[in-house]
């Protein structure tokens, strides 16, 4: 007795079939591109290829799909590249947000792939195209080396080099991977109990010496074109923030009113899967998010996403 043969995607419902792979699919284009709206358009001209194409011929739907999702994006990546270099100040990624309490199961950690928090993916801007999408399908995604090598139409060994190349271009950039979500926790309660506050002492107790702070607002609102350098600096631009956001609401910068007003639009989030916040700008209107990159119990850099464009997914 013989096991009866994979059903592929010729006597398989078309939508069915595309809808299967969907969440797969965008988180694929997401970590290529770095951005919603463009891993958007990639599933919409994926559909369309898959409707068009010959599904007969289609023996493993999901790297059928993959392989599609891939080339769009690869494609991409070099336009993208070129609007990045002449955008106003800092580019970071769009960010993904879900509640704070929320943890993502093991089946959709493998359907999703390894999170990718928004300051590897600044990181991975440094990357080649065909860097990142070797690094991104085999690292975050599992696929094979001869899978990604098909993708590419390159060899296997050359696509291994591609990744190893990534990796370390990744390394260099800072990345220095995720650290325990306890921990993680801890900071960003710290860091936001001391800006609440205006607590100067108390952020720089949670701020490494050499911290980085990285702001988008795409030209749209005020933000720091170029980064901020050390714990000093970075307190100090943060306790202003907090003064000039207290006193936008209340008239009162300072003081227990201040600790109120910040905790009434400033709450905790997970972003881009780590611990993080969202702050709304008015109710139900969200102003920006703020991703946060930890190591041994200090907040080494964080990111700051004010752009309203970057934020449009989110409402």
């Amino acid at each position: 007795m013989t096991d009866a043969p994979t059903a592929s995607a010729a006597v398989q419902d078309p939508v069915e079939a595309f809808e299967a792979q969907r969440r797969r699919l965008g988180a694929v284009a997401y970590r290529l591109l770095g951005s919603v709206a463009d891993a958007e358009d990639v599933l919409q001209e994926a559909w369309l290829r898959w409707q068009a194409a010959d599904r007969t011929r289609v023996e493993d739907v999901r790297a059928y799909l993959t392989t599609v999702v891939t080339r769009l994006a690869y494609d991409l990546l070099g336009s993208a590249r070129v609007r990045r270099e002449s955008y106003h100040g800092e580019w970071l990624p769009e960010p993904l947000v879900a509640d704070a309490d929320r943890a993502d199961s093991p089946d959709e950690r493998a359907e999703l792939g390894e999170s990718v928090s928004l300051a590897l993916l600044a990181v991975m801007e440094q990357l080649t195209p065909a860097e990142r999408v070797a690094f991104v399908l085999h690292d975050l995604f599992s696929v094979g080396f001869p899978e990604v090598a098909a993708v590419l139409d390159r060899t296997p060994e050359a696509t291994r080099q591609l990744a190893s190349r990534a990796r370390r271009k990744v390394r260099d950039g800072g990345h220095r991977g995720a650290v325990d979500p306890a921990e993680h926790r801890r900071a960003v309660r710290a860091f936001t109990a001391a800006a609440a506050g205006g607590d100067v002492r108390g952020l720089l107790a949670v701020l490494a010496p050499d911290v980085v702070w990285h702001a988008d607002g795409g030209g749209v609102v005020s933000a720091a074109a170029r980064p901020v350098l050390g714990a000093e600096k970075v307190a100090r631009l943060v306790a202003g923030l907090v003064a000039r956001l207290v006193s936008g609401r209340t008239g009162s910068a300072t003081g227990p009113a201040a600790g109120v007003a910040v905790e009434a639009v400033v709450v905790p989030a997970r972003v881009n899967g780590e611990p993080g916040l969202v702050w709304y700008s008015a109710p139900g209107r969200i102003g920006g998010v703020i991703a946060f990159t930890v190591a041994d119990g200090r907040i080494t850099r964080v990111d700051a996403v004010v752009n309203p464009e970057k934020l449009t997914h989110l409402a």
